[in-house]
């Protein structure tokens, strides 16, 4: 350790020597455990410095360490080495950094391997982000129908079509045989129905909304028909399902409504708002416990709306109509198109939501960004996808080790059955894919096409999405 190191160290010594002489108090639950897992040949006094210690007194110095400074340490004595490597101490470097959240400290007999093996299958999920390596598939189309909206929770993808159906499948599981959601109105025949607006999905639940002003809600628990069905005025501009709980929002003209269930499993209007613009945009802020929340795009300006309030401004972007929306429990970040590339390209902003000021400014594309990811993906990264000419990358989903993209046409009409074939269907009826990371990269003699390390980059060709690592550049 540097010399501030040694006097930091020093400094909490002697704070924890001074707690050890005052009258001792009953022994914390994990004490006891700590000494279950010591071992049995080991000393009761630590030598520390010109002193001995008490165990328990050097385990609690200990804990301020980070695991560099523990390897150190182990280097020091055979004593030493013995608290260094204790259990406990690893087992709360592990929780620090992330690994294994929902595990207890008798899940597994060696913390310290535990943490290690952790830290080198994030090494190797993040050198397999940046290379581009790892396995892809694509999910299996809708014959004779084209693709109008992709959602995903979880490895659970959901996709609406022009034909009216909505289909769901598990990519957790790798077996792609996905079942359709039906309609309420079972006398419908195929191809009848009206084309699907929107779709949403949660670990529970899947929404669609129909260009017709409907929304169909199913539990996917129960069944595969729908458990409410609400109608609009006018056609649906926004949908928003939240991501912890049931709650669905819609906006219609001038109107946003909240949907909820009551107690007794009843769909009901939990809330009603009037904004001023028609709203092109609209998420759920997650974990905001009693009262929804949800935040809303219309054309430059961005709304804050509270159940037990009434709409206000959030922010203002400054000129430039936003082109893309997410929000996490304490941030939203949303797309902003670019002023013409000899000016200034399209952007990415990222904003507290309790501040209302802005935290990040990332990207200076092209083409506009038409969808970003910012609740799911992991600490400090953010994925994003871009525009084409002919049909953009209308959702991605991204979590440590799995990435799912949705490349949506802007027309929904059908070309002509006898062009059928892979390239008209990339190209005119949507693309689903599914991208797995965790594989071994030697396997694969070519690169993913995603994937890019800099956010800053202008883009200039098809398909194109980019993975942001944005404090690598603050």
């Amino acid at each position: 350790m540097d010399d501030y190191s040694l006097d930091e160290f020093r400094r909490r010594w002697q704070e924890e020597l001074a707690q050890a002489q005052a009258p001792k108090k009953r022994r914390r639950p994990e004490a006891a455990e700590r000494r279950a897992r010591r071992p049995e040949n080991e000393m009761n006094d630590v030598p520390f410095f010109d002193i001995q210690l008490p165990y328990e007194l050097a385990i609690n110095i200990f804990q301020y360490l980070d695991r560099k400074e523990l390897g150190r340490c182990a280097q020091v004595s055979k004593t030493w080495k013995v608290i260094a490597e204790d259990e406990v101490l690893w087992y709360r470097l592990c929780q620090q950094e992330g690994h294994l959240p929902d595990s207890s400290i008798s899940d597994y007999s060696c913390w310290k391997l535990i943490f290690q093996e952790c830290r080198a299958k994030e090494h190797m999920l993040r050198t397999n982000w940046k290379n581009r390596k790892g396995a892809v598939s694509e999910l299996e189309h809708v014959p004779d129908t084209v693709l109008c909206d992709v959602h995903s929770h979880d490895g659970v993808v959901i996709a609406g079509y022009t034909s009216g159906d909505v289909r769901v499948w598990d990519t957790r599981t790798w077996d792609y045989v996905a079942p359709f959601l039906e309609s309420e109105d079972e006398e419908d025949e195929p191809g009848m129905q009206p084309n699907v607006s929107f779709v949403r999905i949660n670990s529970s639940l899947a929404v669609a909304a129909y260009e017709d002003g409907f929304l169909n809600i199913w539990d996917l628990r129960t069944g595969k028909y729908p458990v409410h069905r609400f109608e609009h005025d006018a056609r649906i501009q926004a949908l928003a399902l939240s991501q912890d709980d049931a709650t669905v929002a819609t906006a219609s003209a001038f109107d946003v409504v909240m949907l909820s269930p009551n107690e007794e499993g009843y769909w009901q209007i939990a809330a009603e708002f009037e904004v001023p613009k028609l709203v092109q945009y609209l998420e759920i802020v997650p974990e905001t416990r009693r009262y929804p929340v949800a935040v809303a795009a219309a054309g430059d300006l961005m709304y804050l709306l509270k159940a037990e309030d009434s709409a206000r401004t959030l922010l203002y972007a400054h000129g430039p109509p936003v082109t893309c929306l997410d929000v996490s429990a304490n941030q939203v970040a949303f797309g902003v198109q670019g002023l013409g590339w000899v000016y200034e390209g399209s952007k990415i902003l990222v904003y507290s939501l309790e501040a209302g000021r802005r935290l990040l400014k990332l990207g200076n594309v092209l083409r506009d960004f038409t969808c970003v990811n910012l609740s799911d993906s992991p600490p400090n990264l953010m994925v994003s996808g871009n525009m084409d000419g002919r049909h953009p990358v209308q959702h991605i989903s991204f979590s440590s080790h799995s990435l799912i993209t949705a490349n949506v046409p802007y027309q929904t009409v059908m070309r002509n059955a006898d062009l059928d074939s892979f390239t008209t269907h990339r190209r005119h009826r949507g693309l689903i894919r599914a991208y797995e990371f965790a594989v071994d990269q030697l396997a694969f003699q070519s690169p993913l096409p995603v994937c890019r390390s800099s956010c800053d980059a202008m883009a200039t060709h098809y398909y194109d999405l980019a993975l942001a690592f944005p404090y690598n550049h603050v």
